[in-house]
């Protein structure tokens, strides 16, 4: 696909429609069981969104990260579990691959992962290491033509689904000259041998998207696994973090004007002292606060998303996106939850689950401490 303003809104318009279609009537009840949406994502898959920033040599639409982030920001005015399913599955899961692999590796992964047959995922995060990702403890040593991991991943998205094909590890693989970590990344086929997934983790959110731990116990695979080059691996992986910095305002986004759309319905539906409460004066400016933070946020991830595809430098514009989008998301669930009353603290409204799932936009893919870190060191200090 070719990334025209026409073609950008025909995406966006489209899968602004499969939200409302498809995802809402469905999404909520899917929530309170704590089930993956398997008929979504297969959905998803056939619409071609999670191979759209992949060419189509390996099976995706050709397009960028711009229409990613679009799709990714209207899928979350619905629902944020599907949202983080096609960008996990996506950026974290196949871009790593799409950035850095050889030609096999790209060859016999990302065909099925842009189909939505299939799905990757990125194992970084450890126990205990949090925002700092260079504490990696998970070792790969190289025997004869095997690599051979052993240790731990924790909360790691779309790693334990039936249609989970590889999950992409950090390891350390020994030391560099001046005494640190050399840390390189190795592809894991789901289901080798001393790879065990752990159950699913119980949330406070995203209750749709599979999270979980996984272990590694003298898990062999070939030395051809390893994915770029050897010891650069936590580098990769910090450039594949700043592509998911957008993605992730772009969710964020997308979650903040989800909580307008509802609270403008709401403000239309529900009466109180004879009027409806979209009357007074000061449920108006809560809902004029929440559009204008839900627009300045969209600005900022579409500057971001706009260098990263033109190939300019973008970290301290994805560290801005994330923060302000993130915040926006926090906030305006907030808002639209009080604008709800009671019945904003009940799942079987949507601004229940935005309420819910907003928090964890705050401390994924680098908390709002970290974007700020970001942003300070661009600015030199």
């Amino acid at each position: 696909m070719s990334t025209t303003t026409e073609e950008y809104d025909a995406l966006r318009e489209t899968v602004e429609e499969f939200a409302r279609k498809e995802v809402a009537p469905v999404i909520g009840d899917l929530y309170i069981r704590e089930e993956f949406p398997y008929d979504i994502v297969g959905k998803m898959g056939e619409m071609g969104l999670f191979g759209l920033p992949i060419d189509e040599e390996h099976g995706g639409m050709g397009g960028d990260y711009y229409a990613l982030c679009l799709v990714l920001e209207e899928l979350a005015r619905v629902d944020s579990s599907v949202a983080i399913t096609v960008e996990a599955g996506t950026s974290l899961g196949a871009m790593p691959i799409y950035r850095f692999g050889t030609d096999e590796q790209k060859a016999r992964w990302l065909p099925d992962i842009a189909a939505g047959r299939a799905l990757g995922a990125f194992g970084l995060t450890e126990p205990g290491g949090g925002s700092d990702a260079g504490a990696t403890r998970t070792t790969a040593r190289l025997e004869g033509d095997e690599w051979v991991i052993n240790g731990s991943k924790c909360f790691i998205t779309n790693s334990g689904t039936d249609i989970t094909s590889v999950v992409t590890v950090t390891a350390v693989t020994g030391e560099k000259p001046d005494g640190g970590k050399e840390i390189s990344a190795i592809l894991v086929p789901s289901g080798t041998p001393g790879f065990r997934v752990g159950g699913k983790y119980s949330k406070v959110g995203w209750n749709c998207s599979d999270t979980r731990e996984l272990f590694f116990d003298d898990v062999r695979v070939p030395a051809a696994n390893l994915l770029g080059e050897r010891g650069r691996g936590y580098a990769q992986f910090l450039s594949i973090l700043d592509e998911g910095r957008v993605a992730i305002a772009a969710l964020s986004v997308g979650l903040a004007q989800g909580c307008v759309d509802e609270s403008v319905r709401y403000a239309h539906e529900r009466e109180a002292f004879g009027h409806p409460i979209g009357d007074y004066q000061a449920i108006q400016f809560k809902i004029a606060d929440m559009e204008a933070r839900a627009h300045t946020a969209r600005l900022a991830w579409q500057h971001a998303a706009g260098k990263l595809v033109a190939g300019e430098p973008f970290k301290k514009e994805a560290a801005i996106a994330k923060l302000v989008a993130s915040n926006a998301a926090m906030d305006n669930s907030r808002d639209a939850t009080q604008i709800f009353g009671g019945y904003g603290f009940m799942n079987e409204y949507p601004v229940g689950r935005f309420y819910r799932d907003a928090k964890i936009l705050e401390v994924g893919e680098g908390t709002s401490e970290v974007q700020k870190m970001l942003i300070a060191r661009q600015l030199g200090l």
